[in-house]
């Protein structure tokens, strides 16, 4: 049953992204800004959003039927362009119904339908990347879309007709994130707890639980005595590496998932993580040193290059999975260990990476797209 909007059309904003965090969680971050600014937020959607979409601040969140266009299945391709086209139906039916002021989208193949039918309804739109290599989807709709935020000041992959719609304005970051922002940053003593943290969604969990204890084992037992590890595991993965810890005589606080994430990395004297575009953005916001370990056979090697941007700026050390060993991880935490100065210099370093302010700057973007359209209709009355 629709929801009935009491106010005015053009405080609405609608927001289309794929139902995963990568995802959602920029458009949760511009969601709380916007709402902040007084405007009424749609979320446009699929039904993952099941898992990371229950704190997003939308009046209404519509979930619509998408695919993924690909030519290695070219059997399934009627069927999923059916699904789209049904898509971009019902995306038109509510883009009518509401007449939102401005459309963002952040990626992911449920955005191409919704931005089509807002740029076929003259709806201003844009997307947002949140990678330092443009998306599939995103590199499609660049073409149809008014402009094209990016997350880091060099997007690759972007088509050159779109060039000249390109806006830095980072990747903004949700309120509990910017909670923490700027935390001191002080690097332990020689016999005090050295705090790491070990996180990477559900295939980084999978290689850290089976990665974590052979590295750990390697480790002379005066580091292992002050070291205390938070992880990130996989239900299944769970007790095997807490019987692993035990052996070995590491503290460790082990869980499937952590509600309080940013305030843990707030803690962390190190992160050893992935290199997603949400992760990256979090670790510069907070600003903490991290050891990068790329999904490998990602598509566009989307985290190799967002890796590459933070360990270049001095503010992490990347590792390629493929080559990344227990022992010389075992070896490199040793020394760390004992570094305060390199610590607090990766620290600064990962903080002016960040960009705090990245939802503010993405707000005033969907409000200037927003007022040509009002100063448009104005003209036409």
């Amino acid at each position: 049953m629709a929801i009935v909007i009491s106010a005015a059309p053009r405080r609405a904003i609608a927001l289309v992204a794929g139902g995963t965090g990568g995802h959602l969680f920029p458009a949760q971050a511009l969601a709380e800004e916007l709402v902040r600014r007084g405007y009424i937020i749609h979320l446009i959607t699929d039904e993952r959003v099941r898992d990371y979409g229950r704190n997003f601040p939308a009046l209404e969140v519509h979930q619509l039927p998408s695919a993924t266009l690909s030519l290695s299945k070219p059997w399934l391709l009627p069927q999923r362009v059916m699904r789209l086209s049904r898509g971009y139906r019902l995306a038109r039916g509510i883009f009518e119904r509401l007449q939102p002021g401005a459309v963002a989208g952040f990626g992911g193949y449920p955005s191409f339908s919704p931005l089509l039918a807002a740029a076929r309804l003259g709806i201003p739109s844009l997307v947002h990347e949140q990678n330092a290599v443009m998306g599939r989807a995103n590199r499609v709709l660049a073409l149809a879309v008014d402009r094209v935020a990016s997350s880091f000041p060099t997007l690759a992959g972007l088509p050159k007709r779109a060039s000249d719609k390109l806006v830095h304005t980072g990747n903004p970051v949700r309120d509990n994130v910017l909670a923490e922002a700027g935390s001191p940053y002080r690097a332990p003593e020689a016999d005090a707890p050295f705090q790491l943290l070990v996180f990477g969604g559900s295939q980084g969990a999978r290689f850290f639980a089976e990665f974590m204890p052979s590295a750990m084992r390697a480790l002379p037992k005066a580091v292992v005595k002050t070291l205390k590890v938070v992880q990130q595991c996989r239900p299944e993965d769970l007790e095997g590496v807490r019987s692993a810890y035990r052996e070995i005589g590491l503290e460790a606080e082990l869980q499937p998932f952590f509600n309080d994430m940013p305030k843990r990395m707030a803690a962390a004297h190190l992160v050893l993580c992935r290199s997603g575009a949400s992760t990256i953005a979090e670790l510069g916001v907070i600003g903490r040193p991290a050891v990068l370990v790329p999904l490998p056979h990602a598509i566009d090697n989307d985290q190799l290059r967002n890796a590459e941007s933070l360990a270049g700026a001095g503010g992490g050390w990347l590792r390629r999975q493929s080559e990344f060993k227990p022992e010389e991880f075992a070896a490199f935490l040793t020394r760390l260990r004992y570094q305060e100065q390199e610590l607090q210099l990766a620290a600064k370093a990962a903080l002016g990476h960040g960009n705090p302010d990245a939802a503010q700057r993405l707000a005033d973007l969907v409000e200037s797209l927003a007022a040509t359209r009002q100063t448009k209709e104005t003209k036409a009355s």
